[in-house]
């Protein structure tokens, strides 16, 4: 698990562009708040993989107990898989640059749906009113990614819980963009992962100071059991 430090800096910092409030949200009704768990996908977690994050394995059992807080107080429980083919890397040509072509091919050959590295890692404790949701891009929110926005709108979903891998790439990018699409957004610094402390402790401060409420995942279940 990561040593997570959100530095004083950076909460006064955000308390102060707040009017002096710790958290920016101080409602969250949890029939109107969506679990989006990003990216918990084999090619993400399993040994060996190229994308192995190690520390995702360990943020498994908060995800689940997560889950479980949501669907009990009345919320929704979404999976968010990065599906990649080939038509992926006609329409985001710049990947090519950013990776190897043995890196993107890993990536086609893996996160196509039917690929070894597709499927949501084993240990998740999946629900039949779940949904599976497909981004074809780091962020799921951005225009054109999947139609998380649009089905979470439907169902006048109002707060996200960005948590899964990694917590700088994926996750902060859907955080941010979650919070310009009109959602109240909180991350759990115990069920995001990234490579090494650094990279995970970077994106949380960076997010926490604008775009979203950092909270850890008993203090997140302890607000949705909020009378």
């Amino acid at each position: 698990m990561h040593k997570t430090e959100i530095s004083q800096e950076t909460l006064d910092a955000a308390t102060r562009r707040r009017g002096g409030r710790r958290y920016a949200f101080s409602h969250i009704d949890p029939t109107k708040t969506a679990l989006i768990v990003i990216d918990m996908q084999k090619y993400f977690m399993e040994p060996g993989m190229a994308a192995e994050v190690p520390v995702a394995r360990d943020i498994v059992a908060n995800i689940n107990k997560l889950a479980s807080s949501i669907r009990e107080t009345g919320g929704q429980v979404a999976w968010v898989l990065s599906t990649f083919d080939e038509n992926t890397f006609k329409d985001w040509s710049v990947m090519k640059d950013l990776f190897s072509a043995e890196r993107c091919d890993a990536m086609v050959e893996n996160l196509s749906i039917g690929g070894p590295g597709h499927l949501l890692w084993p240990e998740f404790e999946v629900e039949n009113q779940d949904w599976h949701i497909h981004k074809n891009r780091f962020s799921a929110f951005i225009n054109g990614s999947s139609d998380l926005e649009k089905r979470l709108k439907e169902a006048e979903i109002d707060t996200v819980i960005i948590t899964g891998t990694l917590t700088d790439v994926c996750c902060e990018s859907s955080a941010r963009d979650a919070m310009m699409c009109n959602f109240k957004t909180i991350m759990i610094t115990d069920a995001n992962a990234a490579a090494c402390d650094d990279d995970h402790n970077n994106a949380l401060n960076a997010v926490a100071r604008l775009f979203a409420d950092v909270l850890s995942s008993d203090e997140m279940i302890s607000r949705l059991h909020e009378k």
